[in-house]
């Protein structure tokens, strides 16, 4: 392999210093630079296999033999061995830093470089000072309810969970930039929309402030993005116990980072509106999360978070109708009928959880209190979850240690690569209740599924959801259960 980084580095520097090269028509540039790109995308695959096969044969080594390894020096074991994270999630390494010699000389070559990484181009400026990557996401379900009592909860529906466009980048190594624009609902809906700034305090100590439309971070599940939640929606204790403006809002939010956690603090108005003729209701968020065991294979997660939200007069409807079975039957909701008068709202909750190996599982629980004008008392939602996962395949779980959430998975063998990509089972139990309020309400759900990752930006999922609703509101009132199954194939860019 070196004799190839050797080549590619040669290669580089001769079209940056040959004379001739002045002379060379447009075309012969434009057939070198052609050249000079395969041949890194053939070495960058090269390098990512080879890795890839050094850190099974670490695994196989660590789990057939833990006492030779505990004998051999900690300096001469395997990255993969020593390294407090999960494989996937490594800082680079000697091969990457190879990589990014042979691309610098090849930019200052021609100008600039392009790459493929998740599907999509990463555009790279010649002096190093400028990215640029479009962004995609594209969630198509499909849901079928039975067993219901009522005929009109029966449904058969399809739907797009996300169908995102966007692009992201950096200017220098501080300043960088995300937008995205949803349009899953046959309309136009910014979702992210952001500038900020990173840099580092100390080592192993960052930060980062981000100002713009920002995505909630709040819980572990409800800090996780639509299309890298191991269910096809997220669980109640997400969707339930958060702020009336839901998961976004227009605001500010500085993040500290550290080596075994992050805490952020977040303070918003409302989500992007055309509406400026009143005052924007206000919400105050703060989260923290301690990995207290973070080695290459386990992971302990401990994590708290906490929302005040302040209501503006006239724009305090506390209404919820809260998925339980299903997000594409819309019948199919734990609902607590019209509730007017809300002048606030404040939540909590707790996350525990983490993985060994292939195996993972996070508890949630959280309350939620919404005030009511007129001495009425609070109005309360409590909800909880425990949720678990087991990779057959034995990848490990795409938990990311700095953000306490789950990201992109690394599959270890693609199916593109000829491997069988990474093949996931999950089961979640769930409850949620609504008290304090004339038209109470409660219901749980159990859940089992599969999850096919054919690569580390493209899956296919099964959830099999068995539920049960008592509402006292709404359409469909009294007791009820059935069940519900869904699939989703989906697309990251």
């Amino acid at each position: 392999m070196k004799r190839y980084l050797a080549a590619g580095t040669a290669l580089a520097a001769l079209i940056a210093s040959t004379p001739a090269l002045a002379q060379t028509s447009q075309e012969d540039l434009a057939n070198l630079v052609r050249a000079q790109a395969a041949e890194i995308a053939s070495l960058r695959e090269r390098v990512e296999r080879l890795e890839v096969k050094r850190i099974a044969q670490a695994d196989a080594a660590a789990n057939a033999a833990p006492q030779v390894a505990a004998a051999v020096p900690p300096a001469a074991r395997p990255n993969v061995v020593t390294a407090p994270y999960a494989a996937q999630l490594a800082p680079p390494g000697p091969a990457d830093r190879d990589i990014a010699r042979v691309r610098a000389a090849a930019t200052e070559a021609v100008g600039g470089t392009t790459e493929w990484g998740a599907g999509l181009p990463v555009f790279h400026s010649a002096d190093g000072q400028f990215t640029f990557k479009p962004r995609g996401r594209i969630l198509t379900d499909v849901s079928t309810t039975t067993g219901s009592k009522d005929d009109g909860r029966n449904l058969t529906t399809t739907g797009m969970r996300a169908l995102r466009m966007g692009l992201e980048g950096t200017v220098g190594p501080h300043f960088f930039y995300q937008f995205e624009t949803d349009f899953s609902e046959n309309t136009v809906d910014v979702v992210t929309a952001f500038v900020g700034w990173k840099n580092r305090i100390a080592p192993g100590l960052d930060y980062d402030v981000r100002a713009g439309h920002l995505f909630n971070d709040r819980g572990f599940e409800g800090s996780t993005g639509s299309d890298s939640t191991p269910f096809l929606e997220r669980t109640v204790v997400a969707t339930a116990i958060i702020p009336q403006r839901a998961f976004y809002g227009l605001g500010v939010m500085p993040r500290l980072f550290w080596k075994t956690g992050h805490a952020s603090l977040t303070v918003t108005g409302d989500r992007i509106d055309g509406d400026q003729t009143t005052s924007d209701n206000r919400t105050v968020l703060a989260r923290a999360h301690w990995n207290p065991i973070k080695s290459a294979r386990q992971v302990l997660h401990l994590g708290v978070w906490g929302f005040d939200e302040m209501l503006q007069p006239g724009r305090g409807t506390l209404t919820r109708n809260t998925v339980i079975g299903g997000r594409f039957n819309g019948a199919l909701r734990l609902s607590t009928g019209t509730i007017t008068g809300g002048t606030g709202t404040t939540g909590y909750g707790i996350e525990v959880g983490g993985y060994s190996g292939p195996l993972w599982i996070m508890g949630e629980a959280g309350e939620r209190h919404a005030r009511l004008d007129g001495g009425r008392p609070d109005f309360i939602t409590r909800a909880w979850s425990v949720s678990g996962g087991w990779f057959l395949t034995g990848d490990l779980p795409p938990y990311n240690p700095r953000l306490g959430s789950f990201g992109q998975p690394k599959v270890l063998r693609p199916v593109f690569d000829g491997g069988t990509g990474a093949i996931e089972l999950t089961a979640r139990y769930e409850n949620l209740e609504f008290t304090n309020i004339e038209t109470p309400a409660q219901g749980w759900a159990a859940t089992i599924g599969v999850n096919w990752y054919l690569n580390s930006f493209t899956r296919f999922q099964v959830n099999a959801i068995h539920w049960n609703t008592e509402n006292t509101a709404g359409t469909y009132v009294g007791k009820d259960d059935g069940q519900t199954l869904s699939a989703r194939v989906g697309v990251t860019f």
